[in-house]
């Protein structure tokens, strides 16, 4: 009974232990969570240390086209349009470093932020001035004629991507916060962000007026001005989110007028920013699901031409394309390929197949094309058949200069050694002598020598003796034969 008691205290005693110990680890969970939740608020937390006048201040005196800035816009554009006839990344980048693009773009994010109409009207009327002075400039510069070449830099202006839109809401977040710092930091790589959204569309619409191409021009000012929306929406919404005291009127009907109209503004402007960007978005995988739907085609066999060509006639807004496939198309064909379409998010939009003219001269120079690469060919695996046998024939060579000159014996060199350490030597030949058992040939080393006549016989054996050993240790070599003239 009482071992019962005893065990059931030690089991009390284990339970309470355990509990504790539970209550130590939940404790030091708990710690360790809020450690890292801290942690996280401190890494990611921009509030910390704003400096609100001075970013305001920042912002509102950079807004102004004029003076300085309006010349260093005029010559950033036209360093661009250079870049961008020219083809060249350096030059178009150079252009964005020097670029005043983003001031009244950032003051109008700033203005609906904080209810400053005042603000808001001078960033409109700069940004104004800033298109007016970019297109002036880009224009003058495209309407010489020899700068009037098409470029792929130019044409991948004239119509909005959505990844132009994540470059612009990247540069303007990238900017408005470096400039919210308590030290601010307008950095290069936030500007040229804005500038690298900004500024080849400027260019791109001054070409379009150049050449007068109105689509050009419509595309490239309607891709600025959605780039411009979303890095003002941005500014808005970093602006808000910091809290910037807005701006107070004194009369109290006019502050809630404003306040109306700047909620009414930036509501109509988010709206618009998320629609643009949904669309842009849609059109992307649109263009995306035509590529793999084209890929899909080929891989069952069919060849698609002009396809440069159909890539211009897609019509995102009618849900359409063309496709032109090589040779005749059958009903039946027409089946199959549009039968891949729902693999593709393609079910609903109308694919205009177009057949190529089956051409036979088309066909023959096809043929004698295949004829003339097999002879080419052909011609290439004769050479390099020919090239590896004389690599053969060189390396074989070399490995006998190699043996030669491993088995050559420098005679004169040995010959005056000879003299030196043996006075009695009158003469002394070398040759090479070939041997065989008639089973295996081998070449043996041969040196001729004679004594003068007054040298005593004992002599003369024991230093031909000498003579042969001192010979093998200094050639180097396993089989020499010493004979006597």
């Amino acid at each position: 009974m009482e071992e019962k008691k005893e065990q059931e205290i030690q089991q009390e005693i284990q339970q309470e232990k355990i509990n504790k110990s539970k209550d130590e680890v939940s404790k030091s969970v708990k710690k360790t969570k809020s450690n890292i939740s801290s942690w996280l608020k401190e890494l990611v937390d921009i509030r910390h240390d704003t400096d609100i006048e001075a970013t305001i201040k920042s912002i509102k005196s950079n807004i102004a086209m004029k003076g300085h800035t309006a010349w260093i816009l005029v010559f950033s554009i036209l360093v661009a349009s250079i870049g961008l006839n020219v083809s060249s990344t350096a030059v178009v980048i150079g252009a964005m470093l020097i670029s005043p693009l983003m001031g009244p773009i950032l003051g109008i994010g700033l203005s609906i932020g904080i209810h400053d109409v005042d603000t808001l009207k001078r960033s409109l009327a700069n940004l104004a001035i800033m298109l007016a002075l970019s297109l002036i400039t880009s224009y003058a510069f495209f309407s010489i004629p020899i700068f009037q070449k098409l470029t792929p830099e130019l044409f991948a202006r004239t119509a909005p991507d959505v990844r132009d839109v994540l470059i612009a809401i990247a540069g303007g977040l990238a900017l408005i916060v470096a400039i919210t710092r308590p030290t601010p930091q307008t950095n290069t790589v936030a500007g040229v962000a804005i500038a690298t959204a900004l500024m080849p569309p400027l260019c791109t619409a001054g070409y379009g007026l150049a050449v007068h191409n109105l689509d050009f021009f419509l595309g490239a000012i309607f891709l600025f001005l959605i780039n411009t929306v979303f890095i003002a929406l941005v500014t808005y919404i970093i602006i808000r989110y910091l809290h910037f005291p807005m701006v107070k009127y004194i009369n109290s009907a006019k502050r809630k007028n404003i306040s109306r109209l700047a909620s009414f503004v930036a509501i109509i402007i988010i709206s618009l920013s998320t629609y643009k960007f949904y669309e842009l978005y849609k059109e992307n995988q649109f263009h995306t699901n035509i590529e793999n739907y084209k890929l899909a085609i080929k891989n069952t066999g069919y060849v698609l031409i002009d396809e440069s060509d159909n890539e211009k006639k897609i019509d995102f807004d009618k849900n359409e394309f063309p496709i032109t496939v090589f040779g005749e198309i059958t009903p039946k064909d027409r089946i199959k390929i549009n039968s891949l379409k729902a693999d593709y998010n393609l079910t609903n939009s109308s694919v205009k197949i177009q057949g190529g003219i089956d051409n036979s001269d088309i066909i023959n120079e096809m043929t004698m094309l295949r004829e003339q690469s097999a002879k080419t060919q052909n011609l290439i695996e004769g050479r390099d058949n020919f090239i590896k046998s004389k690599e053969e024939r060189i390396m074989y060579l070399e490995k006998e200069l190699r043996r030669v000159f491993k088995n050559r014996i420098p005679f004169t060199k040995i010959s005056n050694e000879a003299k030196i350490n043996y006075e009695e030597l009158e003469q002394l030949s070398y040759s090479k002598m070939i041997n065989t058992n008639f089973k295996t040939i081998d070449t043996i080393t041969v040196f001729s020598i004679k004594w003068f006549d007054s040298i005593p016989k004992e002599k003369i054996k024991t230093q031909q003796v000498k003579l042969k050993k001192w010979l093998t240790a200094r050639l180097e070599l396993d089989s020499i034969q010493v004979v006597v003239k």
